[in-house]
C-alpha cells in the first residue's frame, strides 16, 4: 500500500495522477500546507514530508518526498507498468536527462515567467528560451518527450505547463502536447479525485 500525503489543488495533485497511471493500491491522506503565494495554511503535524509540503508518499515504510523523486521512485518500483525506462536500458539515460531537466530548467524558466523577472534579466530570458527550444525540439520527434511512449517526465512536464501556460508562447505543438497528457484516463481520474478530497478536508 502507498500512502499519499496530499493538500489539494497543489503539487501532490499530479501524484494522484501518477498513482492512478501506475495502477498500485494507495490511499490518500489530506494534509494542511503552508501556501506561500497566498500566504494562507500551515503545516500538518501529521505530514511527514521533512519541509512539511507535499508530495510525500510512505511505501513499505520507505517515505520518498518531492515531486521528481516521487515519480523516478515508482517508475523504478513498478517496472511493469512501462511508465519510466529501468536501468540498463537504452532510453534510461534519456529518462534521468529529462527528469533532472524539468527540475533544473523548466522549472526556474516557469517562475521566472511567472514572476515577472525574464526582462531585463538576459540570463533567466537564455534559460527560458532554451527550454523552450529544447521542448519543441523533442516534440517534433514524437508524442512525448521520450518519443512514443509517455513516461513519468511528461507527466512533470506537461503539468507544469498547464500551470504555467500563460507564460510560454503561443504554441499549437505545446497545447497540443498538454492536451494529450492531460485527456489520459489516469490524468482525468487523478483530477476528479483531487477535486473530492479537497470537499473532504473542508469539511
Amino acid at each position: 500500500m502507498i500512502t499519499l500525503y496530499h493538500a489539494p489543488q497543489s503539487r501532490s495533485t499530479r501524484m494522484i495522477w501518477w498513482l492512478e497511471e501506475l495502477g498500485a493500491p494507495y490511499e490518500i491522506q489530506p494534509v494542511s500546507i503552508f501556501r506561500p503565494m497566498t500566504g494562507e495554511g500551515e503545516g500538518d503535524p501529521a505530514n511527514p514530508h521533512p519541509d512539511s509540503k507535499v508530495p510525500a508518499i510512505v511505501h513499505n515504510g520507505t517515505l520518498v518526498a518531492e515531486s521528481v523523486a516521487i515519480v523516478l521512485y515508482l517508475s523504478d518500483a513498478f517496472p511493469e507498468r512501462g511508465l519510466g525506462p529501468v536501468a540498463g536500458t537504452a532510453a534510461r539515460g534519456s529518462y534521468l536527462t529529462w527528469l533532472a531537466w524539468y527540475a533544473c530548467e523548466l522549472e526556474p524558466a516557469l517562475f521566472a515567467g511567472l514572476a515577472g523577472e525574464l526582462l531585463g534579466a538576459p540570463m533567466k530570458l537564455r534559460g527560458y528560451d532554451a527550454a523552450v527550444r529544447r521542448l519543441h525540439g523533442a516534440l517534433a520527434r514524437g508524442p512525448y518527450v521520450l518519443g512514443e511512449d509517455f513516461s513519468g517526465a511528461d507527466l512533470l512536464i506537461a503539468s507544469a505547463l498547464a500551470f504555467g501556460r500563460k507564460v510560454f508562447p503561443e504554441s499549437a505543438v505545446l497545447d497540443n502536447y498538454i492536451a494529450r497528457c492531460l485527456g489520459r484516463p489516469a490524468a482525468v481520474r487523478g483530477m476528479a479525485l483531487d477535486q473530492a478530497t479537497g470537499l473532504q478536508k473542508a469539511a
